[in-house]
């Protein structure tokens, strides 16, 4: 893939991204068009005479979408912008190479803009998202105007009806999320480094702490870990400048912590915070949010302010509603520890909860197995149950040896209430006999479009 020359922002005007529907490509491309670039793209979600909301609000943007035929690269494009899914063989990027325009991929383009800013680089295998909308809110409150790209909505924009996974303000801030499943973490050299945790997930341990090591040392001039896990602590430059939960080595470190219902009070330096949310991680990812933005100068005070009114991000516990007693709760956890953490963050709300997950690749769930059902094992209680349908299959060529039903059946082995629904659509009526007054359903899963739509029916007919 041919580069750009210098690698600077203002080296193109017209930018066209292949798969601009996903969640990465669309943020980068409504940042983009934010500070004035002409940006196009396609997706092969777009089809002809078919509503496609994402298109729908690209297109409120200013962005203009097209059929992924090729049509909407020309001699007049400067750059073609291409996700990790999209292989060489992929039409588009033929044209683009035959017209020599230069190709890049999303996190190289990222690392450009990142360049161009002062940048705060959120890391870790876990609470990214959220603790960069956290941050967001808290830097916008004191007035300071930044910018973000996420990886998720953040629920105050989607308000707005947009994607709400990016935003341009006037500051100096940028917000990013720095990605360890595809390697780019290493691309980038922040201002600020964050490092929320280190468990295993898209990689094994060693792979991952390699990549956060680099990271560490890319990045300018505070670089802020978490205390209270185990590994990212190891990397830690300055404990004084760390966060953590009730943990005393840590310069921010959230205690006093205290669940009921949706409501999670606690204190950092003796400010009292009180948010809405679920969990100790939703504190830990708080603390991490405070710490960064305590440190470039926004007062205690005002960050606690500004999370008292936090209203969370798209499908990070997103709380669908209650009907019969029963709440329905709406997550992305997706790997082992963010699975065991969500579970774990609805017991309070509720005597029994019921658990649904749908993995998604043949790869990573076989990679993953053993901890799944580890992870997932220790989180329940006696009373607590398991359900799974089976591995979302985004196409490809995965070789489809694993079947959502192994992990079930060795749950069961660990005397578990373990269920197997294969079609997700059978789920409701295989629930209904469970789904009794004072219990949680948790729904949990990623990757997969239509999962979104899958879980509002489901509460919607329960």
């Amino acid at each position: 893939m041919s580069e750009l020359k210098t690698g600077s922002v203002s080296d193109f005007q017209r930018v066209f991204f292949i798969g601009v529907a996903g969640v990465g490509m669309s943020a980068i491309a409504q940042y983009l068009k934010g500070i004035g670039k002409e940006v196009a793209g396609s997706d092969r979600y777009f089809h002809p005479d078919e509503y496609n909301k994402t298109k729908d609000q690209l297109e409120a943007e200013g962005i203009e979408c097209f059929l992924q035929d090729g049509s909407g690269i020309s001699e007049k494009t400067d750059l073609v912008v291409v996700s990790t899914a999209i292989e060489d063989t992929v039409f588009e990027v033929q044209k683009a190479k035959e017209l020599g325009i230069p190709i890049m991929k999303r996190s190289e383009l990222l690392s450009v803009i990142a360049k161009s800013k002062k940048t705060i680089a959120v890391a870790g295998t876990s609470g990214k998202s959220t603790t960069s909308a956290m941050l967001y809110q808290i830097l916008l409150d004191a007035g300071l105007e930044p910018s973000i790209i996420s990886g998720a909505g953040l629920t105050s924009i989607i308000k707005q009806g947009k994607i709400g996974n990016a935003a341009v303000g006037k500051g100096d801030w940028l917000i990013i999320e720095a990605d360890e499943s595809d390697g780019s973490v290493v691309q980038y050299e922040p201002e600020i480094g964050l490092l929320l945790n280190v468990d295993k997930d898209h990689q094994e341990i060693d792979e991952l702490m390699e990549l956060f090591t680099i990271f560490k040392s890319n990045t300018k001039s505070l670089f802020i870990v978490n205390q209270s896990n185990t590994l990212a602590k190891k990397l830690s430059a300055n404990a004084a400048n760390d966060f953590g939960f009730e943990d005393k080595n840590a310069g921010f470190s959230a205690e006093k912590f205290k669940q009921e219902g949706l409501s999670l009070t606690f204190e950092i330096l003796n400010q009292k915070f009180h948010m809405t949310s679920l969990g100790r991680h939703s504190v830990e990812n708080a603390a991490a949010a405070v710490a960064v933005a305590n440190q470039i100068g926004v007062d205690l005070k005002t960050c606690a302010e500004s999370l008292a009114n936090y209203e969370g991000i798209y499908r990070r516990h997103q709380i669908l509603g209650q009907k019969e007693g029963v709440w329905v709760i709406d997550d992305y956890a997706h790997n082992p520890a963010k699975c065991a953490a969500s579970i774990r963050a609805c017991q309070p709300l509720a005597e029994k909860v019921i658990a649904w997950f749908q993995p998604h690749g043949y790869g990573p769930t076989k990679f993953l197995r053993k901890d799944f059902v580890e992870e997932i094992a220790l989180a329940l209680r006696p009373q607590d149950e398991i359900w799974m349908s089976e591995i979302f299959y985004a196409g490809g060529t995965a070789v489809k040896d694993i079947s959502a039903n192994d992990l079930i059946e060795d749950l069961k082995a660990k005397g578990k209430s373990a269920h197997f629904v294969e079609n997700r659509d059978d789920l409701l009526e295989a629930l209904r006999p469970e789904l009794k007054e004072g219990a949680v359903l948790l729904l949990m899963g990623a990757r997969d479009p239509g999962l979104e739509e899958f879980c509002k029916n489901l509460f919607e007919k329960l």
